[in-house]
């Protein structure tokens, strides 16, 4: 396996509370520290709202609600109640196209659609939005014209951008499907392409984020996609979303630092005079304080143009300042004071540039606007020096400009300070450097500079092939006062390294730049950092990514943030987060999240070098710190995650999603939850964590319940697992395998030790078996005191809470060295050795002929309506003696007595129930004095709703005892239970056949997922007992293309004998419920097998099942049709062999010949009628055929 190319961490904004960063007294940066001060505090609410919500055109699709109910952006695709300030806007294509329209000019055009509504082979199997088949997005389809063609998607007009406005989509795109993708945005007379790509494209959904900068006035954005003779051209395009684009809004007062712009709106202090329009009238970049220093050094700004971004740039004085002027240099007309250049270049984005150009400047946000470029390279990097500033003294002397570093990962950006003290010249002094490729977009940063002695300010870059770095919008501060031109000193040879590194991996002259010198090698650029030492000494593998963060270099790892955070290398006693390193000395270094002076809304990103490759066992160890304010436990992620974290030990993640389909949040049916995706990225490792803070107990016991969700073919496993510190986890409770489209509520009670005061942890582990299926948690709640006896207990865990008095009769155990005392070789829920039952030895030396054990559970809730409880039993061969149910509470009335033999099969029990208090069930053993004998359980589960018939099922509570347990020689999947109501990623039936509506339910298996092999998935009923004659009825539903059906249906009947395949049905598409019935004979106890496989390669269709019943006894009769079914004459109640078929045939084939002849030909329309209606009514037996009346009868 090759890793990628570089090792990545990532931190979204705000997701840790704290901070490496501290301000001093009298508002200057303390001494270590990056001198930035961002409020956490959110801007109070809008003072007033208009009360006339007919909002003027300049308000409507401003991405702010002008209006209480957002009326004004309706039109615009926000379909909501007024957001929080600052919330995105977004349009997921789920209720109309929110305003984007389809502009093409020929048959190659955008349509909304989703993935269940289309037979397009190249489009997505589901949308971004919801995951599922039932998910709008709008897409481009197969277009087979053999001329070029572009179509075209363009936005609603919008108005008024600000300039932290980044616009993110999600595409979907197959490598070789489209020519070309375009991303373009017109306002006034000027179209810019943000985003152009000739791909290649990744598999699945793309995401792709631009910015667009500040936008003054009308504006709209175009997606385009141009295929042509050899592009097929499929694209789709979900989940659009404005993030940032609104300006604030007015207030009537502003909290205590913030700047009251001339519109009213309040902006933070660091937003001043930096060359952006952060209030939306200029106000912040016009006051007096930030006039330009105009003459003094020939620099004036030129007015803005038509499509400029912003005003002057400018800053807040220093109280003690006399004066408060910038100076400020765009580049438009020249390089004003920064008038010593090498190698840089000013230019503008207008005519055909290189991919990597920036494709508009910063100052006018046009590409007419001009910036300094440089493609220089490493040996001979680009110079630009300021002039020679004079000793800055108490105060700061500002820096804040913008550069761009894009189209090669070797491109580099380093600020240095040049100190000009008389009779002891120094080198440069590195005070920034940006390496790396930080997208195309300009990049605000800003350097602060107190010096005793003159100095200037040095910029210098280079890049590496087919990248640019980019330079723009430098701001000087007040206190940068410039030395008189008569007195400063001529600007010294340019002598600092370019890029620094130690001086043992600096090439020697007789090596190709870019390699490394060691010894009488010469180290070529890949084969540094592959894991495999070349030199003697190990320099190629130095600085590598191992470290602990005390060397300067930091083991390699550099920061490569665009937005208000970074990372940086801080000593322990300098920040406020942990006390010591990983040694444990306090004196440590360790690596720190840190403000940044970036204005974009990135996460925050730290790099090694580049890595490889390397080999499928190779591993990442890292020792990683949060501090937060202590959350709740209790949550249903409406708003956050609460005190709930995502661990970091291995590639897969829970994410806190918002749903959009009805019922898929438990919550609101349309809110957030947790979701666990193996393919969202796709996951190397075998499952995720999630973890809560640690917790102090409440209570000696307390009760946690939750809402869990396992839906797919391979869903794995769910575990919660109790932590604390220094003892081993304790498993409270898990589930495996597929548990339908649906809502499942658990709960588990956590016991603690009194007086302890020992801290615990709760952690959720999804351990995936695969990447079909997805794990799902809501409504999390934690309460004192124990839980109620849980619905389902399948002992995986634990006992459930069943206590057998004191006895220790009753032992939960498995069979995992099959050297077990007594009890089954393998458990009813995993179907192996090592998983778990209950059990008791019924033998004499144990539990005397006659003699009780009991099995007592922990009071259940008092039931609201009838239910069914159902458990699977195993008996010993030899006559272990009587299992009987005992429900109520004070008086406990028998309810069931099982009395016989046993076998090698677990066997289904169920019981009624009704209790309108709370009550108890117990499992009594009464043993018949029989050596080597015993009883087990194991799968309790209470269900609403009354026991069903055996073998008998409607699905609409559960699957009644048919199991879908993954056979893993069959490839591990499994039928799943759903209804059409329930969004989901795969195709099934929109309405069920019991209720005939979307809330009804059925059981159903997509056969795309099964491979070459003879792959199948079984589900599989309770043993049945013997039969001359049964009567198996069943509706079932296929989607298969017409002519491409590779999908297939068949009933088995599987005894100690094997297999008999009784009725068999390929698929096709047909969008309705079919009846399918099968008589059965067996001599022996036997189970029915429903079996979804294949019968050539995988075609995208699913096979569903529904009401099912069992007629033990009777005889099959084809019903008459109702509520528009179709009955189709299918009964086949045996099948035989081969040779028997073909026989039968050919009997047949040589009688229906004879009569044709003796007829005389083809028989006439009334002929017809009285003909045998052929095949479908023979009937197969295994020991004969039985031939339809109207045949034998004419014999």
């Amino acid at each position: 396996m090759r890793l990628p190319r570089h090792l990545l961490l990532a931190l979204l904004l705000g997701t840790v509370s704290w901070a490496a960063w501290d301000w001093g007294g009298g508002g200057h940066p303390a001494p270590g520290h990056p001198p930035v001060s961002l409020l956490a505090a959110g801007l109070p609410g809008r003072a007033w709202v208009p009360n006339d919500c007919r909002a003027p055109s300049e308000a409507a699709c401003n991405f702010v609600c002008d209006c209480p109910d957002c009326s004004d952006e309706a039109q615009c695709g926000y379909h909501g109640v007024s957001p929080a300030p600052g919330a995105p806007f977004a349009c997921d294509f789920e209720r109309d196209s929110c305003g984007w329209r389809d502009i093409s000019t020929s048959g190659y055009r955008w349509l909304r659609d989703r993935a269940g509504a289309t037979l397009e082979p190249l489009g997505p199997r589901s949308d971004h939005t919801l995951g599922t088949d039932l998910g709008w997005y709008t897409a481009v389809g197969t277009h087979r014209g053999k001329e070029a063609s572009t179509a075209a998607l363009r936005s609603p007009v919008l108005h008024d951008a600000a300039p932290t406005c980044e616009l993110r989509l999600w595409h979907h795109t197959a490598t070789g499907d489209v020519a070309e993708l375009r991303l373009e945005l017109t306002h006034r007379a000027e179209t810019l392409t943000l985003w152009q790509s000739s791909g290649p494209w990744g598999p699945g959904w793309q995401e792709l984020v631009v910015a667009t900068g500040r936008i003054r006035g009308d504006f709209w954005v175009t997606f385009s996609a141009t295929r042509n003779a050899t592009h097929r051209g499929t694209v789709a395009l979900d989940d659009v979303v404005f993030r940032g684009c609104g300006l604030p809004t007015p207030q009537a007062r502003c909290p205590l630092g913030y700047h009251h712009c001339g519109n009213m709106a309040c902006v933070e202090p660091h937003q001043l005079c930096d060359g952006e329009d952060n209030c939306g009238d200029g106000s912040d970049e016009d006051t007096p304080t930030c006039r330009e220093l105009e003459g003094l050094l020939g620099v004036t700004r030129e007015p803005a143009g038509a499509g400029q971004a912003g005003y002057g740039p400018c800053r807040q004085p220093d109280p003690a300042s006399p004066t408060g002027r910038h100076t400020a240099t765009d580049f438009e007309t020249g390089l004003g004071p920064w008038n010593h250049s090498e190698g840089w270049a000013r230019n503008h984005s207008a005519g055909p540039r290189p991919p990597a150009w920036p494709r508009r400047d910063h100052s006018r946000n046009s590409a007419q606007g001009s910036f300094l470029v440089s493609e220089a390279e490493p040996s001979a990097p680009a110079v630009l020096s300021s002039p020679e500033f004079q000793a800055s003294g108490p105060h700061n002397c500002s820096l804040i400009f913008y550069h761009y570093l894009h189209g090669s990962e070797g491109g580099c950006l380093q600020l240095f300070l040049q100190i000009q003290s008389p009779g002891s010249p120094q080198g440069p002094v590195l005070l920034r450097r940006r390496h790396g490729e930080l997208g195309a977009a300009w990049v605000r940063d800003r350097v602060d500079i107190q010096s005793e002695h003159p100095f200037r300010i040095l910029l210098t870059g280079h890049t590496g092939p087919g990248g640019v770095v980019s330079l723009d919008d430098l701001i000087l501060s007040d206190h940068c006062q410039p030395v008189p031109e008569a007195s400063g000193s001529p600007l010294g040879p340019w002598a600092a390294a370019p890029w620094r590194q130690p001086s043992s991996l600096r090439p020697r002259d007789f090596c190709e730049p870019g390699h490394l010198s060691c010894g009488d090698l010469c180290v070529p650029p890949e084969q540094l950092c592959d894991f495999q030492q070349q030199c003697e000494g190990g320099e190629d593998e130095q600085d590598c990514g191992t470290t602990d963060f005390e060397p300067l270099t930091a083991g390699g790892w550099e920061d490569a943030s665009v937005g208000r955070l970074q990372w940086g290398r801080l000593l322990a006693q300098e920040s406020r987060g942990p006390g010591a390193g990983t040694g444990r000395t306090a004196a440590g270094h360790f690596l720190a999240l840190q403000r940044a002076w970036g204005q974009l809304a990135a996460e925050a990103r730290v790099l090694t070098p580049p890595l490889g490759p390397s080999g499928p066992r190779c591993e990442l160890h890292m020792a990683y710190y949060f501090q937060s304010h202590p959350q709740e436990v209790s949550c249903n992620f409406e708003r956050d995650s609460c005190g709930w974290y995502t661990g970091h030990l291995t590639d897969a993640h829970w994410r806190r999603i918002q749903s959009h389909g009805p019922g898929y949040d438990h919550t609101t049916g349309r809110g957030y939850f947790l979701l666990l995706d193996p393919t969202d990225p796709p996951a190397r490792g075998p499952g995720a964590h999630l973890l809560t803070q640690p917790q102090v107990a409440t209570a000696p016991q307390e009760c946690l319940s939750f809402w869990y969700h396992l839906h797919g073919p391979q869903i794995g496993t769910l575990r919660l697992v109790l932590r604390r510190e220094g003892e081993a986890d304790t498993l409270l409770w898990s589930r495996t395998g597929t548990h339908g489209n649906h809502w499942h509520e658990a709960w588990a009670t956590l016991h603690h030790q009194p007086g302890s005061g020992t801290k615990y942890q709760l952690l959720f582990e999804g351990s995936r078996d695969g990447y079909h299926g997805t794990m799902g948690l809501d409504d999390v709640a934690l309460r004192p005191g124990p839980c109620w006896a849980p619905r389902r207990c399948s002992f995986e865990d634990s006992a459930c809470g069943f206590s057998s008095g004191g006895q220790g009769l009753w032992t939960r155990q498995p069979n995992a060295t099959g050297h077990a005392a007594w009890g089954p070789r393998a458990d009813h829920t995993t179907g192996t050795a090592q998983g778990h039952y209950m059990v008791v030895d019924t033998s004499p030396q144990a539990l005397p002929p006659g003699h009780v054990a009991s099995l007592t559970s922990e009071e259940h809730q008092p039931l609201a309506r009838p239910a069914c409880l159902t458990f699977w039993y195993h008996l010993s061969l030899r006559n272990p003696g009587a299992l009987q149910v005992h429900v109520g509470e004070a008086e406990r009335q028998q309810v069931l007595s099982i009395s016989a033999h046993g076998g090698s099969a677990w066997r289904l029990g169920s019981v009624d129930v009704q209790a309108e208090r709370a009550w108890r069930v117990v499992f009594q053993a009464v043993a018949a004095g029989v050596e080597h004998s015993y009883i087990a359980l194991d799968d309790l589960l209470l269900q609403d709703g009354p026991c069903p018939r055996p073998a008998s099922c409607d699905f609409e509570a559960g699957l009644c005892g048919w199991s879908h347990l993954a056979w893993p020689g069959l490839g591990g999947y499994s039928w799943d239970w759903s209804s059409g109501a329930a969004p989901s990623r795969y195709p099934q039936p929109l309405v069920d056949h019991t209720l005939g509506t979307e809330a009804g339910h059925f059981v159903l298996f997509e056969t795309h997922m099964l491979g070459p092999g003879g792959q199948a998935a079984w589900l599989h009923s309770q043993p049945l007992p013997a039969t001359e004659a049964s009567c198996l009825r069943f509706w079932y539903h296929m989607g298969f293309p017409e002519h491409f059906y590779k999908g297939q249906l068949r009933v088995l009947l599987n005894s100690a004998r094997g297999q008999l395949a009784v009725w068999s049905m390929g698929g096709r598409l047909r969008h309705q419920w079919l009846l399918g019935q099968v008589e059965v004979a067996s001599a022996e106890e036997f189970q029915i097998v429903f079996e979804a496989t294949l019968s050539g390669q995988p075609a995208v269709g699913p096979i569903a099942l529904d009401d099912v019943e069992y007629l033990d006894g009777r005889h099959c009769q084809l019903p008459a049709p109702g509520r528009g079914d179709t009955v189709v004459a299918t009964s086949v109640p045996a099948a035989v062999g081969g040779a028997l078929v073909v026989l039968v045939l050919l009997v047949l084939l040589g009688l229906a010949g004879r009569r044709w002849l003796q007829k005389g030909g083809c028989p006439s329309r009334g002929e017809t009628a009285a003909v045998a209606p052929g095949f479908d009514n023979i009937v197969f037996n295994a020991d004969g055929v039985t031939l339809p009346a109207s045949l034998t009868d004419s014999q």
